[in-house]
């Protein structure tokens, strides 16, 4: 963790910050609020509560593309913070050093977070099974392929990526069973009983649990590929070839493309935001790219952020606000405060309303200070 200062901070695109924000603020803030109020009050709220969670299988809802645009974004980062190396800077040992810190330290991070490092239980240790890890994958490959290759062959990169992971599907049948489709195949065989989801019994046997659907290793080829639509985005944006009004332009028609690449081939292969199938990649990369085209016009074009500035608390330090919002549990501190209010249904939302006001001055007091956490 260090300090940075306010003339390094005015360089970061605005935009990113912002709709970075807004994507932690819906995960750790407004979701949980929502969550719990939809609980209480079941009747009239069926549509806003199926926004905010996960789809069973089939299907793309809002909640499904926080992890997408996460990922989406922190490739976005790479064509600003790697640009010296297409202007002549050659990747030295520190380079490489400084990205297997960056990837080290996520799967760290997503070990404390979903890993259940904590336990200190080996037999509950989950290697791989979070947000965080796959945002290590996506982007040391994306960068990677930035640095070291031309932009065609990044795009081509990730066409074999895409094709790798619809191949191993179509080889297999395209089976699409929760449990037999060959990306949990895989995971199941590789990670076996330190998978997420895995239930152990009293006697020490174990077994994998059959609503556990996510899938992690053969998934990381289109993490990889989510990412380096990611860096492409942000190499549209960085181009100085148009002037900033088209980058936009040329961003949303981008994204209108992928989402209707999608959405063509979802019929052949559904959208599954649980495998990151090969249609989820493309649709959600296809809004990722739409949103990121208005909020840059909005923000950086036309100069529009006035109100829209504090949700850089949470993009300025989106690994810290994921961390900590995802690890520690506030819960005893507002219930201390709060228990007076046990007694009314929409109680449970106030706690969470609590808890994500005690993150968000977490991250005030951080960003006032000028203490960002730098992975």
């Amino acid at each position: 963790m260090h300090t940075d200062k306010d003339k390094q901070v005015k360089k970061r695109l605005a935009s990113l910050d912002i709709l970075r924000g807004a994507d932690l603020f819906l995960l750790l803030f407004l979701g949980p609020v929502i969550h719990a109020l939809c609980e209480a009050y079941p009747e009239g709220t069926a549509w806003l509560a199926h926004q905010s969670e996960h789809v069973a299988w089939e299907g793309f809802v809002l909640w499904d593309l926080i992890m997408p645009l996460f990922l989406f974004m922190s490739g976005m980062t790479i064509p600003f913070s790697m640009a010296r190396y297409k202007e002549g800077a050659k990747p030295d040992a520190h380079f490489y050093l400084k990205l297997l810190r960056r990837f080290c330290l996520l799967f760290f991070l997503g070990w404390i977070v979903q890993g259940n490092l904590l336990d200190f239980d080996w037999k509950l240790f989950h290697p791989f099974a979070n947000t965080l890890q796959a945002i290590a994958v996506g982007y040391v490959i994306a960068a990677l392929l930035f640095v070291h290759l031309d932009g065609k062959w990044q795009v081509l990169a990730a066409a074999v990526f895409f094709a790798g992971y619809w191949i191993a599907f179509a080889c297999t049948g395209m089976n699409l069973d929760g449990q037999e489709n060959i990306a949990m195949v895989i995971d199941k065989a590789v990670l076996g009983s330190h998978r997420d989801g895995v239930l152990w019994a009293a006697d020490g046997s174990w077994r994998f649990n059959p609503r556990y659907e996510y899938t992690w290793i053969l998934s990381s080829l289109n993490f990889a590929v989510t990412a380096l639509l990611g860096s492409f985005a942000g190499q549209l944006l960085k181009s100085d070839r148009h002037a900033p009004a088209k980058r936009a332009a040329l961003v949303a028609l981008a994204g209108a493309g992928l989402l209707a690449a999608g959405l063509a081939i979802s019929p052949l292969f559904p959208i599954i935001k649980k495998i990151w199938s090969s249609s989820m990649t493309l649709y959600s990369g296809g809004i990722c790219f739409l949103l990121i085209a208005l909020t840059y016009y909005l923000v950086d074009v036309r100069g529009w952020h006035k109100g829209a500035d504090w949700l850089k608390l949470y993009g300025m330090n989106a690994i810290t606000a994921y961390a900590v919002g995802k690890t520690l549990d506030f819960s005893s501190i507002s219930e201390s405060l709060l228990h007076g209010f046990a007694a009314f249904s929409w109680y449970p939302a106030l706690i969470a309303l609590s808890n994500g006001l005690i993150l968000l001055v977490i991250l005030w007091l951080m960003y006032r200070n000028r203490l960002f956490l730098r992975v």
